[in-house]
């Protein structure tokens, strides 16, 4: 059976290109009616956030990729954090050193870094000299049972080939001679991130590796453990890079890197999802929207490219619309509720702002941008705006006009959106005049504005009576 696993360390939110590694896992696992597993690895107590495993778990739970076997749910390989299962890699650490396929290593750190130095300066690159690696096994034994600090490392041969073969890169091969003798086992007696990972894939029974391109250069040491423990290697499926641009990688700084970033500026998963998953990925055919299920039906190997992805934040923008076109009013006004809370309009008209704001909006966030006229004014708006030659205004007759509708609206008894239609359509046809006519200079002394979600009509209904028609005294007053 196949069984793929996402593996994220929890120290923050989830970045996109491992959201990206995580989905193809899942899509790959569910392809082949196999498991998704959910593992966490928090070796790195460094770097550790409180409170991340469990972001971690909303984010998958929001997009709709539920795990098989995990933390919370458990599973016949449980625990599924590494620190729950730290006892169990020293044993494999210790049966390598028996088997001469591993040593104690008790070079300090000032040594280490000292021989660095002499190494940089004689214009070589360092990597360990396998110092230790000399010691009887009997004197290393007798220095731990002392209590002296050791780190553990993988005794790799300093000649020959190691190699892999990748679904994607075909196949990789290193010069062992380049190779350093990595730390299997930390002094404090954790586990480096590579040797529990490939432990924990072992035991867990993982049989696909789906994950990043940078990790093709230690993909051969991972295999020459596996080929040290007897086990057979699991299928590697190397991923493209996600990239901001041909030279930038996403990055925290920039704003452009976590998937929550993009939650809290009103994107919704299921486009996040949709996009992401193109990144990097073909279909085979011209389709760009895809339900989680249909990505399932359709995800194969075969359409992961080589070349580094490209994430384009417009055509995210322009995904993200389409969804957003796609709600009813509803939906709509239910996602938009925090966002017309943050622009002080949540006592507005809600039909009326999913009315004008729906078509317009591409994520959520633009929302009070959008709409700060509506809260405020400023008072010296140019008067200019006031002439426009396709409505045929200028500055004359925009007075006229808002000397006639000021009195007009006043007498209405109701000032809703079909009153205030009915009233201005009205006295445009009562003088003669076209709609936009009319229209143009009541929505700019309404908005001090040339471009608004919704007209004249709409946005006078939103102010209310009072706001309303305050605004368009103040503007026949600068006109006059």
């Amino acid at each position: 059976m196949v069984r793929t696993r996402f593996a994220p360390s929890p120290t923050g939110y989830i970045h996109l290109g491992n959201l990206r590694s995580a989905l193809y896992e899942y899509l790959f696992a569910r392809k082949h009616g196999g498991k998704f597993i959910l593992r966490i690895e928090d070796t790195d107590q460094a770097r550790y956030i409180d409170g991340a495993t469990e972001m971690i778990y909303r984010t998958l739970k929001s997009i709709g990729m539920y795990w098989d076997e995990g933390p919370d749910i458990g599973g016949p390989y449980a625990p599924y954090v590494q620190s729950e299962r730290k006892a169990m890699y020293l044993p494999y650490a210790e049966q390598l050193v028996r088997e001469g396929k591993a040593y104690y290593c008790f070079c300090t750190r000032d040594e280490l870094s000292q021989r660095r130095s002499e190494a940089e300066a004689g214009g070589t690159t360092w990597k360990y000299d396998k110092r230790c690696a000399a010691l009887p096994i009997e004197e290393a034994l007798a220095r731990v049972a002392r209590g002296e600090s050791y780190v553990i490392r993988q005794n790799l041969p300093v000649e020959g080939e190691a190699s892999f073969d990748d679904a994607v890169y075909g196949h990789i091969s290193v010069d062992c001679s380049e190779l350093d003798d990595t730390v299997l086992i930390k002094a404090d007696g954790l586990p480096t991130y590579n040797f529990a990972n490939v432990i924990d894939d072992h035991t867990m029974g993982i049989t696909h590796v789906l994950r990043g391109n940078e990790y093709l250069a230690s993909t051969p040491k991972y295999n020459l453990l596996y080929e040290a423990f007897g086990w057979d290697c699991p299928v590697y499926i190397h991923l493209p890079q996600v990239m901001r641009d041909a030279h930038r990688k996403l990055s925290k700084r920039d704003g452009d890197a976590y998937y929550e970033d993009y939650v809290s500026k009103g994107y919704l998963p299921a486009a996040i999802v949709n996009y992401v998953a193109l990144l990097g990925w073909n279909p085979g055919d011209d389709r760009e929207f895809f339900t989680l299920d249909e990505l399932i039906a359709a995800f194969s190997t075969e359409g992961l490219s080589k070349s580094p992805a490209i994430f384009d934040v417009n055509k995210l923008n322009w995904m993200n619309a389409e969804y957003i076109r796609k709600l009813t009013p509803d939906e709509f006004n239910a996602m938009a509720a925090p966002f017309y809370e943050r622009a002080g309009i949540a006592h507005m008209d809600a039909d009326i702002l999913a009315a004008i704001l729906q078509p317009r909006v591409e994520y959520f966030a633009q929302i009070p941008d959008m709409v700060d006229f509506l809260t405020g004014i400023d008072a010296d708006y140019p008067l200019e705006l006031f002439v426009n030659k396709k409505s045929k205004t200028d500055l004359e007759v925009s007075r006229a006009v808002l000397d006639m509708a000021i009195p007009a609206l006043e007498g209405l008894a109701s000032f809703d959106r079909e009153s205030l239609h009915d009233a201005l359509l009205s006295l445009a046809q009562e003088h003669a005049l076209k709609n936009g006519t009319m229209l143009w200079p009541v929505r700019i002394a309404l908005a001090g504005r040339q471009v608004t979600p919704g007209g004249a009509i709409e946005i006078a209904a939103l102010l209310g009576r009072d706001e309303a028609l305050k605004r368009l005294r103040a503007a026949l007053a600068r006109l006059s």
